[in-house]
């Protein structure tokens, strides 16, 4: 491999191609589950690096494996253990290209952190509205490959919703550029679409097109408790119905789950904790176009009536945006606070929400009846369908052994218990290499048949990201 490891380095320097010291940030997932090892990390620094790279990798029939922050849960970004992968980093690519005010759109590239999109956005004086946990180390190259959904999905969509463009190098190396930033573009197939959640199997996103918003005039964030999951459902149909487009944001955390935030991160003030009467609690966010007071009597209405109908027992609304973020905060410290609890069994679903209720008794009693003294940590984005539907070790019990005895068994459970309410066994952290076997049950045969075909149409020598998404 040395005559390609040579070549690498005349296209990107000696600098940017890594095969020795710790390589432990490219070469090992998020959550510590699988650590592979690469040839080498490759960090272009533009275009037309990703695609000599590409070009030399297919010329010497290299896989590549692109990767961006890294923080994905599905292992789809790291190399696998055979040493003769080509992780292709692209976080120097990380420059905003244009930010067009009157178009609303911005052009970025591929290695841009979340975070400082948002940012950028927000200088300009509009939203970037995608948020998600780990906005602060994931590129919006990720989001795309995975087309990651969070927080605000409700009122936004996923990040392909947001997306109005791409430019890509494909597996041979050639640059396709579609950043026109137009709404409206009936000319021909969807190239678009083929790229955005296909986890780099199919070509390498470099830069792209992405819709901006008005920032709302006010924002404001309730926390509410409710009585049972059904009245958290009801409860999201009155706020569609008063609040319209102003609801950006609706969570729903069980009370087990709250309770571990609480246990691991006492500094963060949990609403209503440990309270019989609230069961569940709902995050609920409210955008407004007018005025912060129009927002909170809209607001204050839709809560009066949640309390009238039975489906809210006590809530509260930030008065100001520090007790707002701090509402958010608890909600998004449930994950850390799952993994100080120990080792977790994650499960990232979609059910039609009508089917929510059904779905979470059914599968919590099966769980629990299965495996005795089982803790379920169901907790997501109730506004969208999403529930992360996570389940831990029993309290005295080994949570490593745990894993290794029941992962299968847990797995199995909840995937035909999905299937059977009509929902998805990944709904926003993509298929990877961890759930690829799974794909292969539960989509359809005609499904995956065109998804082969258009892998092999795009990448014939097979050398985009093997083993990710559909089994080598």
């Amino acid at each position: 491999m040395t005559p390609l490891l040579d070549t690498l380095r005349s296209i990107v320097g000696d600098a940017h191609v890594l095969t020795e010291g710790d390589l432990t940030a490219w070469e090992q997932d998020w959550r510590r589950r699988v650590r592979g090892k690469a040839l080498a990390v490759v960090r272009p620094a533009n275009t037309p690096e990703v695609a000599a790279v590409v070009k030399a990798c297919a010329a010497a029939g290299t896989a590549i494996v692109p990767q961006g922050g890294n923080t994905g849960l599905a292992v789809g970004s790291t190399p696998d253990e055979s040493g003769t992968q080509i992780v292709l980093s692209l976080t120097r690519m990380n420059a905003v290209r244009n930010v067009d005010t009157a178009n609303l759109t911005m052009t970025v590239e591929a290695g841009c952190i979340l975070q400082n999109l948002q940012e950028v956005a927000r200088n300009a004086g509009l939203l970037f509205p995608l948020s998600l946990a780990a906005e602060g180390s994931c590129t919006i190259g990720g989001n795309l490959g995975t087309n990651a959904g969070g927080t605000q999905v409700v009122r936004y969509g996923n990040t392909r919703d947001l997306c109005l463009g791409l430019e890509v190098v494909t597996a041979q190396g050639e640059v396709w550029s579609g950043l026109k930033g137009l709404r409206k573009d009936n000319t021909g197939y969807d190239l678009r679409d083929l790229f955005i959640g296909s986890e780099g199997t199919l070509g390498i996103i470099t830069a792209a097109s992405m819709k901006l918003y008005p920032q709302p005039a006010a924002k404001l964030t309730a926390w509410a408790a409710v009585p049972s999951i059904e009245h958290a459902v009801q409860l999201l149909g009155m706020a569609h119905k008063q609040l319209g487009a102003g609801l950006t944001g609706f969570e729903v955390m069980g009370q087990f789950a709250l309770s571990l935030v609480g246990k691991h991160m006492p500094q963060l003030r949990v609403p209503f904790l440990g309270q019989d009467d609230a069961p569940w609690c709902v995050l609920l966010e409210n955008s407004d176009s007018e005025s912060e007071e129009h927002a909170r009597g809209r607001f204050e209405s839709l809560l009066e009536s949640a309390f009238e109908a039975g489906c809210v027992t006590d809530a509260v609304v930030a008065e100001n945006l520090t007790q707002a973020h701090q509402l958010w905060h608890i909600r998004e410290s449930i994950p850390l606070a799952q993994a100080e609890e120990g080792l977790n069994i994650k499960n990232d679903i979609s059910i039609p929400i009508s089917r929510i209720p059904a779905f979470v008794a059914h599968t919590d009693a099966l769980l629990q009846s299965q495996i005795p003294g089982v803790r379920l940590v169901n907790f997501g984005h109730l506004g969208d369908g999403n529930l992360h539907y996570n389940v831990q070790a029993p309290a005295e019990g080994d949570a490593k052994a745990f894993l290794r005895d029941y992962e299968t068994q847990v797995n199995h459970l909840v995937y035909e218990a999905v299937a059977e309410f009509g929902g998805s066994f990944s709904a926003e952290h993509g298929i990877g290499a961890l759930k690829a076997d799974k794909l292969e049950k539960y989509q359809s045969p005609v499904a995956l048949g065109m998804m082969r075909a258009i892998k092999n149409a795009l990448d014939p020598q097979g050398i985009m990201n093997p083993g990710r998404v559909l089994k080598a």
